[in-house]
């Protein structure tokens, strides 16, 4: 194989988001929690950590390949919330639903995962209740029992 070879950059032909407001996570299994969103976090891409393949027939440098498989990472959000959530939080925590992140320029990206944590602030006089929520998502459709990736939505132009 020859060695790598430069290449130049090309501009992206997408249109970047702008502004972090306003972004919503929506459970399927409950689409009117009493949870109001304050920051969020999307899901990553995640290829893993790398394979050593470095062997005694090296002689300068040690040697890796990626993997095969991906991980979407977990989300997490701080919101404001209103004290009934706790039913509705043990309601939803473990299940299996589909999850959607809403971008703020109409743009999505759905994936089943579940809801892992809700995690209450401390409460502290002339601040706002706030709590951070963690959802996994789990690439796997629960349903047909097979392997489901995320599914993005782009508006026009992205």
């Amino acid at each position: 194989m020859a060695a790598p070879t430069p290449t130049a950059r090309v501009t992206p032909a997408g249109i970047m988001l702008e502004d972090g407001y306003q972004s919503l996570v929506t459970i399927a299994a409950d689409t009117n929690i009493d949870f109001w969103e304050k920051t969020s976090q999307p899901p990553g891409l995640d290829g893993g950590e790398p394979i050593p393949i470095t062997t005694m027939h090296n002689v300068l440098y040690r040697t890796f390949v990626a993997r095969e498989l991906i991980t979407l990472t977990p989300i997490s959000f701080t919101a404001a919330y209103d004290p009934a959530v706790y039913d509705q939080i043990l309601a939803v925590l473990n299940v299996h639903t589909t999850i959607t992140v809403s971008f703020s320029d109409g743009s999505t990206i759905a994936f089943y995962g579940y809801l892992q944590k809700f995690e209450a602030a401390a409460l502290v006089e002339g601040t706002q209740p706030e709590a951070t929520i963690t959802i996994v998502p789990t690439n796997y459709d629960p349903v047909n029992h097979v392997e489901a990736g995320p599914v993005v939505t782009s508006v026009t132009g992205t």
